[in-house]
């Protein structure tokens, strides 16, 4: 079996791993390129094989760096089966059809600043149409329940503990008379976060893929960020300030509001208006509300006992682009949770650009931000930033709160890889800016010493 690892090769972006097995090519995630503008155009049209010559496709998760290139690589002829849990294909669903409307609508905005110089207009990527020709081809498998995917490739998906729905994928290959497990770790989550199961251990690996987002980096102990995080935002409301927080629709923001809900409950947080301003985030709440079997003990127990975790009196929910809008008019202290995670599309561009100029104010980044993003140059403490083509300064205050991410870090990489079994011969470590991914080789070595632990380089092909 060869393997290209052709996305979130060194970097944390646009995850895309070839297999071609027994005469057939399996495709693991189709992610979409996050980066500077010109360099994810050209990554993100353009597909380093032939689409129309895929078999399958088979999906850990539905963040949008995981699967949010499939509407294209349907668009390109690939007409095979899309696997993934049921909880990923609900929530893949609604996730693409917001990445084509966010694509459209900034390439009518940027078509729109680039008329005013002369340049002609941009094209999105894929239409909505075409998102939902992309559904149509999911095949939704339940965890543990194994399925043949291609001729003598049978996937199995174990929770993975990293957002709703997210999975391990066990490849149990055949070739002749050769049997071996290949696992792809997905993106792992954090033991003992809140609402979701812990990450499941696999036994019998021969050969493991895994990310490598925090590899050589520890979050802080999570008590402590519940208070960092009242802390920043009770000092950002008491001087009058809006607090914008940037979070992923899906996990970060679930995770984010019912940490409020309960820091509100307990009278630890003023009872300031909340708004989750996304769509996206809207429909995938719900979809959340749909998986319950997704939950860990605590909250499904929350669930059923207490109601929805993800509501209170303060919070509002919005959909409606004029809704939107108002929030800029909003002269009250208040927080916004609105989608990107990373700042790169959706609202909340226009949120920080509305209140990047005002030092009362608090833009929060409770998540990964991968290099070269709108969200990295903040956290870095650039000045001014470019959002739409045009530079801002950066007046507000920034910040970050790192332990709500929803990436295992090293520790708990390690504690995950602790809990494999198998000969493991060899362990290649991806999804992860350069250093992090060196960094936990490092550790592997040391945890594994009968692997051999590579590192590959973007676009290289390895045999197993």
């Amino acid at each position: 079996m060869n393997v290209h690892f052709l996305g979130a090769t060194r970097t944390t972006t646009g995850s895309m791993y070839l297999l071609e097995v027994n005469g057939q090519k399996l495709l693991l995630e189709c992610g979409l390129y996050q980066g500077s503008r010109a360099d994810s155009i050209e990554r993100n049209r353009h597909f380093p094989f032939d689409p129309r010559s895929l078999d399958a496709v088979v999906l850990s998760h539905a963040h949008i760096d995981h699967c949010g290139n499939l509407p294209n690589l349907v668009k390109q002829g690939f007409t095979g089966n899309i696997y993934a849990t049921y909880a990923t294909r609900d929530l893949a669903g609604i996730m693409l059809q917001d990445s084509a409307a966010v694509q459209e609508a900034d390439a009518i905005y940027v078509s729109k600043q680039r008329a005013r110089r002369g340049l002609p207009a941009v094209e999105p990527l894929y239409t909505p149409a075409e998102a939902e020709r992309a559904t149509r081809q999911f095949v939704a498998v339940g965890y543990d329940r194994p399925i043949p995917v291609v001729d003598g490739v049978t996937v199995t998906f174990r929770d993975a503990g990293h957002i709703l729905g997210s999975a391990q994928v066990i490849l149990d290959v055949r070739e002749g008379d050769r049997r071996f497990r290949y696992l792809f770790s997905g993106d792992v989550g954090r033991f003992s976060q809140t609402i979701l199961r812990d990450p499941q251990p696999v036994d019998g690996v021969d050969f493991l893929q895994i990310e490598s987002t925090y590899g050589g980096r520890e979050h802080g102990d999570s008590k402590d960020s519940t208070e960092e995080l009242r802390t920043l935002l009770n000092t950002a409301l008491e001087r009058g300030g809006k607090v914008i927080i940037p979070a992923f629709s899906v996990g970060r923001t679930q995770t984010l509001v019912y940490e409020l809900h309960r820091l509100t409950d307990a009278g630890r947080l003023p009872r300031v208006p909340i708004f989750v301003d996304s769509p996206l985030s809207v429909n995938a709440t719900e979809v959340f509300r749909l998986h319950p079997e997704c939950f860990d003990e605590e909250t499904y127990r929350y669930f059923h006992e207490k109601g929805n975790p993800f509501g209170m009196d303060t919070l509002s929910y919005i959909r409606e682009a004029e809704k939107s809008r108002a929030l800029n008019d909003l002269k009250v202290p208040c927080i916004i949770i609105s989608a990107s995670g990373m700042a790169e599309a959706g609202r909340i561009r226009h949120h920080i650009k509305n209140n990047l100029g005002d030092p009362k104010n608090l833009i929060l980044f409770v998540g990964y931000c991968a290099a070269h993003t709108l969200g990295a140059q903040l956290r870095a403490g650039r000045s001014p930033v470019n959002i739409f083509g045009e530079p801002h300064l950066v007046k507000a205050q920034v910040a970050s709160v790192d332990a709500f991410s929803g990436h295992a870090d090293r520790r708990e990489l390690s504690e995950y890889v602790r809990h494999l079994s198998g000969p493991m011969r060899r362990i290649t470590v991806i999804h992860g800016e350069e250093d992090q991914s060196l960094a936990f080789a490092e550790t592997l070595r040391t945890l594994k010493p009968g692997a051999e632990v590579i590192v590959p380089m973007p676009g290289q092909v390895l045999q197993f």
